[in-house]
């Protein structure tokens, strides 16, 4: 998860990080009443993340602009999840507007018809301010708030982009340039890799479940999913041996002792310490890279796009959505609430306050947001090429988690030294029956 340093919490909170005042913006659209819904109260509940920090802290200028009141929770990940669930399980949701993790929570929202559709009110003149812009979201963005029947049932807040964080300094001393492409990036792994002085040349998660984005990063090189059109699994075809392969190689011949037990954090810590010539992870881990106080990177630290594989060339994306439940009485306020916190000035806020990476590509060439940031431009420019490349990096199934367990043991046997295709091909007859009783339950 993205930290905020104490400076840029600051600066964003005294709006010195803002975007125009959305109030001051919205009084010059004669045609739009942001006021229609005032007196009304609304019910949210959030994620816990940087991204809460930052909507919470407007909440007293929505109700200004909107004349709504906002009641508002904020909970950490795994346990708003199981709350969200219960909750519209129940029937009876206690909340107006919910954000949900579309690369868990997606297909179960579509299977319990938890969300409203938000079609009709993104097209609706009297609902959608005349500069929400739409189309401005990315792509990826919009893809992936899009159900498979092609409704609509939240708006893209956040997606996060797997990226190749580099070392400048050691890929200096190998006079090694950015991998050209897959099979390039375990070469350079390779030759960056010295045992004898600590130094490995690649690190990424071997931990089960939280390994799997590793090994999807480099299939969807190969323009391949785990599920294809007709609902096959592929994770024991070709391509993916192939991934796997890749997957094997860089773990098992150059990454640091005990990768099997790494996630993301000791991934971050490894790279943090100066050992490691790239990592392959989450956009959202960059900003404890740059701090002087725990990194020795902080002038070494590069940021690059996934290299293409051999048939396209594709980032793994992860991402957030925030919609209405379906059941609410608020509908109208409720949207435009979600609106509000997914508008080209909010977002703008977060970017600058390290808060995530939104989904408006035009954000990342805001010279003005670009100077507030604590990132370079290497790392706009990396996101906004990674936004243009974006392709899910889990299947969108509701037993996403017992995929990642599945599938991730497999993995990790690899790193171990197991053969990549029986430990592929055991982990997909163990999962199928699992899709299968999934899919009739839909």
């Amino acid at each position: 998860m993205t930290e905020i340093t104490r400076r840029f919490a600051l600066m964003a909170g005294a709006g010195l990080l803002a975007a125009p005042p959305i109030v001051e913006r919205a009084n010059a659209q004669s045609q739009f009443d942001w006021r229609r819904f005032r007196g009304e109260r609304i019910e949210v509940t959030l994620t816990r993340s940087p991204r809460s920090d930052v909507m919470e802290r407007y909440h007293r200028e929505f109700t200004e602009l909107t004349g709504i009141q906002v009641g508002s929770e904020s909970i950490p990940e795994q346990q708003h999840r199981q709350k969200v669930a219960i909750e519209f399980s129940s029937g009876r949701p206690s909340f107006d507007v919910v954000t949900i993790a579309l690369h868990v929570q997606k297909r179960l929202a579509a299977r319990g018809n938890w969300l409203s559709d938000l079609r009709p009110m993104l097209a609706d003149p009297n609902l959608t301010a005349p500069d929400y812009d739409w189309n401005g979201l990315s792509e990826g963005g919009r893809r992936y708030v899009t159900q498979a029947d092609g409704k609509i049932d939240s708006l893209p807040l956040n997606i996060d982009f797997w990226i190749m964080y580099y070392n400048r300094r050691l890929f200096r001393e190998r006079g090694l340039q950015d991998p050209r492409n897959m099979d390039e990036l375990v070469g350079h792994a390779k030759a960056l890799t010295n045992a004898s002085r600590q130094q490995f040349g690649f690190v990424g998660r071997g931990l089960r479940n939280a390994n799997v984005p590793v090994w999807t990063s480099w299939l969807l090189g190969q323009d391949m999913e785990t599920i294809d059109r007709q609902g096959r699994l592929t994770t024991d075809g070709p391509e993916a041996v192939w991934a796997g392969e890749m997957y094997k190689t860089l773990l098992r011949e150059a990454a640091p002792p005990g990768v099997v037990g790494f996630n993301w954090n000791e991934c971050q810590t490894s790279f943090m310490q100066g050992r490691v010539g790239m990592w392959l992870d989450g956009v959202g881990f960059a900003m404890p890279l740059l701090d002087r106080q725990r990194s020795r990177v902080v002038e070494d630290v590069g940021f690059a796009v996934v290299p293409p594989g051999p048939k396209a060339h594709h980032s793994a994306i992860f991402g957030d959505g925030i919609g209405v439940s379906r059941t609410s009485t608020k509908q109208g306020p409720a949207y435009l609430y979600a609106q509000f916190m997914t508008g080209k000035a909010m977002l703008g806020r977060m970017l600058s306050a390290g808060a995530g990476t939104p989904p408006r590509d035009a954000l990342y060439q805001d010279a003005s947001i670009m100077q507030g940031s604590p990132f370079g431009r290497e790392w706009f420019e990396t996101v906004l090429k990674s936004q243009q490349i974006g392709r899910p990096g889990l299947p969108e199934i509701v037993p996403v988690t017992e995929f990642r367990d599945t599938i991730g043991i497999g993995l990790t046997n690899t790193v171990g030294g197991a053969d990549v295709a029986s430990e592929l091909k055991k982990a997909t007859d163990a999962f199928r029956p699992v899709l299968e009783q999934s899919e009739r339950a839909s």
